[in-house]
């Protein structure tokens, strides 16, 4: 990890000399990004985290990207962020989020190494708001943002209108390899109007012990100037996912999710989304910075208004709400109540 991290810091050295005496820094860039909160836990299902406070920092993303010829291009992405789980107190380290060879040819691009996936990509870009909160997708750990594979990506009519986005990966996140099977992505989507697109994406992760999960999400978009909406409905089976149990069932899970943000003024934008969860969720469980409960299907709702400071400055004050239904034995989790102060910016 030092070395990767002194690795970075010579890039830094040689693009801000080249910059200085050469000029070759049309073709290389260096940038970042950060976002963080100060947190408080109103209100929380697990009686263990209610009243927890305090600052963290979710993500700081420092990017080097390279032009190496007409057609080829790379990118190295470090990433580092805090545990988020609420007991542990290391320190950030770094980790590789993009690590990726890309090749142009025409219309359409081909990618090696650890690439963003087609599984949410759409959906963040019009919900705008990932310094706020994941996706649905995400929230709900139906996927990975990013994988280690090959992909291509690119228009498949004159107009270009229709879009493809196909990826075969690991299936393992931007972590390392840890069984035979791989995974298949792949998004259409289709320009309807200026504003309008809509997008269809499945997946197949063949995993360990005769497990698999199919994943399938239909999703429409609105963009302009002033105004991002969005709706999407998506479904999971988890195949013999409680097998490492000693069961074979299977885990189906149904997600909708509407958002919508809307720009008051230059310095103003209001945000509103509203997500539900149809099914329990074992994984979502074990989310970093917000656990969901478990037991229960639950409605997700975050507001919030995002005041920019500075063209690159951005202070989002938002809440989060959790409210569960009823469990197997007719109980209702507590609900779960998070104010918070978000910082964003790039550099």
């Amino acid at each position: 990890m030092r070395r990767l991290c002194l690795i970075f810091l010579v890039l830094f050295a040689g693009t801000y000399l080249a910059n200085a005496q050469v000029q070759v820094g049309e073709k290389a860039k260096l940038s970042g990004l950060l976002f963080g909160d100060y947190f408080w836990m109103a209100e929380n299902h697990d009686p263990d985290l209610e009243g927890e406070n305090g600052f963290w920092i979710r993500r700081i993303y420092l990017t080097y990207d390279r032009e190496l010829s007409d057609s080829f291009s790379a990118r190295v992405r470090l990433e580092m962020s805090g545990e988020g789980d609420f007991v542990s107190s290391a320190k950030m380290r770094p980790v590789v989020k993009d690590a990726y060879l890309e090749w142009e040819r025409g219309e359409h691009a081909f990618t090696a190494g650890i690439s963003n996936t087609p599984t949410w990509a759409l959906v963040e870009e019009v919900w705008g708001y990932r310094s706020v909160e994941q996706t649905p997708l995400d929230l709900q750990a139906f996927g990975s943002s990013r994988d280690f594979g090959i992909a291509a990506e690119g228009e498949l009519d004159p107009d270009g209108k229709l879009q493809y986005h196909f990826m075969f990966g690991n299936g393992n996140s931007n972590n390392s390899e840890i069984d035979r099977g791989k995974k298949w992505m792949l998004s259409l989507g289709y320009q309807l109007t200026e504003n309008v697109v809509v997008e269809v994406y499945g997946d197949w992760n063949d995993l360990e012990d005769d497990t698999d999960y199919y994943t399938l999400q239909g999703f429409v978009g609105y963009q302009s100037e002033t105004v991002n909406a969005g709706f999407l409905y998506a479904y999971q089976k988890r195949k013999n996912f409680f097998a490492v149990v000693g069961g074979d069932l299977d885990l189906d899970l149904n997600v909708v999710s509407a958002f919508a943000n809307y720009k008051f003024s230059e310095k103003a934008t209001g945000l509103l989304r509203i997500d539900h969860s149809f099914d329990p969720n074992p994984l979502a469980a074990d989310n970093d910075y917000i656990p969901l409960s478990d037991e229960a299907e639950s409605t997700f709702i975050v507001g919030g208004v995002d005041v920019t400071l500075d063209e690159r400055v951005h202070i989002i004050p938002n809440i989060e709400a959790i409210i569960y239904g009823e469990n197997a034995f007719g109980l209702q989790p507590g609900s779960d109540l998070i104010p918070r102060l978000t910082l964003f910016f790039t550099f």
